[in-house]
């Protein structure tokens, strides 16, 4: 009963990781003891929400791999330059990924340098409390010019146009991103039509 108690103080936000239960040290078989109580609920591989906590999905994929970090069109919704909810999520990860995000029919999965999968991080706080791992805005653009052939066209023009005119755009980030992508002259090509 102890333990029980203790995993139920170990939510954050609803949510709590396999792991999380056995960094202190308490038997994953009491998780399995509250499922069966019907006090916490299993919503994917190493991952329980708290019963009658509605399931986030940004949490959930995120979840599956210390590697994948919301890019492209999802990160554009995420920084309000798209207004279209995601129904399949792009992810980016490390060249070379073999892991459960590729079973996933909600998801689609851009490859990337390891040495560039941590450019442009940044930690995003969701309405739920919630930290996911999102590429900042510039970086997004970037990755939008880059696959272009991969987005929607008419979600790509309207996030070109709307950078173009946003206070939040960081112009020097944005080229010294496109720099390490080898991708500034289509960075570049891609502004100098707007200007």
């Amino acid at each position: 009963m102890e333990y029980e108690s203790k995993i139920l103080k170990l939510f954050k936000n609803g949510y709590l990781t396999t792991k999380d239960v056995t960094d202190n040290n308490i038997p994953r078989t009491y998780l399995t003891k509250l499922i069966k109580k019907n006090k916490i609920e299993r919503v994917s591989r190493g991952v329980y929400i708290k019963k009658n906590i509605l399931v986030d999905e940004f949490v959930i994929l995120q979840s599956k791999s210390k590697y994948a970090i919301y890019s492209n069109a999802t990160a554009l919704y995420l920084h309000g330059l798209s207004n279209r909810i995601p129904i399949r999520y792009d992810i980016t990860v490390k060249s070379g990924y073999k892991g459960s995000l590729q079973k996933e029919k909600n998801v689609n999965l851009f490859y990337t340098k390891k040495e560039l999968l941590e450019l442009g991080v940044i930690d995003y706080k969701l309405d739920s409390g919630n930290v996911i791992r999102v590429y900042d805005l510039d970086k997004t653009i970037c990755d939008i010019i880059k696959n272009k052939k991969k987005i929607d066209a008419e979600i790509y023009n309207k996030a070109i146009r709307e950078y173009f005119y946003s206070k939040k755009k960081n112009t020097l980030k944005l080229y010294e991103y496109a720099k390490k992508m080898n991708i500034y002259n289509k960075v570049r090509d891609t502004f100098e039509v707007l200007g």
